[in-house]
């Protein structure tokens, strides 16, 4: 499996297809817009994945916050279990999101390690790049 990048996000997704029994991955911002996904979805079928985790996170924040009575919480992943496998929703903390669906057969403990392993590059990659707008030419 490969995957398809609307940006460059091949090399966030790959190494999560690496996983045994990974059937698919999505990666997208907080507010549910696809930056990249793998070829086992149609780009339909993406974007549907991908307002739909949206959703699920925002609700996610929202019972976390309620059940520890604060307005707000942090989510650090999501783990729905079905009868057909497993979901795995990762936040990053610069408004983007890795999630991944692994059959019945999937280590959950080994999808986990991968994503947030590509959860940390992406912040690594993110922190290190120029911000928006910045001089080719710094003052000297």
């Amino acid at each position: 499996m490969t995957s398809r990048n609307t940006g460059d996000t091949a090399w966030v997704l790959e190494p999560v297809l690496q996983v045994p029994h990974v059937v698919a991955a999505v990666m997208l911002t907080r507010d549910g817009l696809v930056t990249g996904y793998t070829d086992a979805l149609s780009q339909p079928s993406a974007e549907r994945v991908a307002a739909i985790t949206s959703t699920v996170q925002g609700a996610c924040r929202t019972a976390a916050a309620a059940f520890a009575d604060q307005e707000t919480a942090d989510v650090r992943q999501i783990v729905i279990e079905s009868d057909h496998g497993y979901v795995l929703i990762v936040p990053t903390d610069h408004g983007t999101c890795v999630a991944a669906y692994g059959d019945g057969e999937v280590r959950l403990d080994l999808l986990a390690h991968r994503v947030h392993s590509q959860v940390a590059r992406l912040g690594e990659k993110a922190m290190a790049a120029p911000s928006r707008g910045a001089d080719d030419n710094p003052p000297a």
